[in-house]
């Protein structure tokens, strides 16, 4: 199946905002398929459904939408700030897709957000809004793209162009076995995967990563063993198939 990455305008709405959702989650309903099965359909959930737009009913994996048209690789908005906190704690936070499109309602980028990415590093708390707000004193979040690793990423289309369904699925089927692991362990995992993701290496040194130990410090301020933690989650990357020991002291990113 080949995405058809024009979204067809419809009839007229209020604001922007709302053709943008309904007219985005139109062509998902119509376009999209699992990328965690074989089934080449998702089904749209009903409107106001906390968290959830779409749900495969045949591998029952749960996808929300967020769509733009202005992309900002670095972090996008989301929902409230402790609202997200206690679905990553649960793990029960849904894949996310993140669709921008153009002025002239062509699909530019559609990225695939697993779920397994979400952990408590990549959410940023926002401001409380402003004592005259409708909804004064609540807390967003930002999910902050630049915190996830490359391989939390995955082009559905990228420029335009629909990536092939096997392509997504393979890339979706590799950080799968993430979530083998429990949400409390599961942060660290990823905030190890992202380093190793900034050195821009297929192949690299323990003391290479060890240059970014005060990054991942940083992040867990409460860890005072930073650097046995990054052999910890190094071989915990191994396991998952994500790494490969090459020599001591050397790895490879599989891909």
């Amino acid at each position: 199946m080949n995405l058809q990455c024009r979204i067809e305008i419809g009839a007229a709405y209020k604001s922007g905002s709302q053709i943008a959702r309904v007219l985005s989650e139109d062509w998902c309903s119509r376009e999209l398929y699992c990328p965690a099965c074989d089934c080449d359909r998702l089904d749209q959930l009903k409107a106001n459904t906390p968290a959830v737009d779409f749900v495969c009913f045949r591998c029952e994996e749960r996808f929300q939408l967020k769509s733009l048209k202005v992309w900002n690789p670095r972090r996008i908005p989301d929902a409230g700030y402790q609202a997200m906190l206690r679905a990553i704690k649960a793990d029960k936070t849904p894949n996310l897709f993140v669709l921008q499109y153009s002025s002239k309602w062509l699909v530019q980028n559609l990225v695939l957000i697993p779920r397994v990415f979400f952990t408590e590093s990549v959410i940023e708390k926002r401001k409380a809004l402003g004592l005259h707000a409708q909804r004064a004193g609540w807390i967003g979040c930002n999910i902050l793209l630049s915190q996830i690793p490359s391989d939390g990423k995955v082009a559905v289309v990228s420029d335009g162009c629909a990536v092939p369904q096997r392509r997504v699925r393979e890339e979706f089927s590799r950080v799968r076995r993430l979530s083998e692991l429990p949400p409390s362990l599961r942060g660290w995992t990823v905030d190890v995967l992202n380093a190793i993701r900034r050195l821009g290496k297929g192949k690299f040194t323990l003391k290479e990563l060890y240059g970014l130990e005060s990054d991942l410090k940083a992040l867990h301020p409460r860890n005072q063993n930073v650097r046995p933690k990054i052999r910890q989650q190094l071989q915990v990357l191994r396991n998952l198939g994500l790494l490969e020991f090459s020599a001591p002291g050397c790895y490879q990113v599989r891909s």
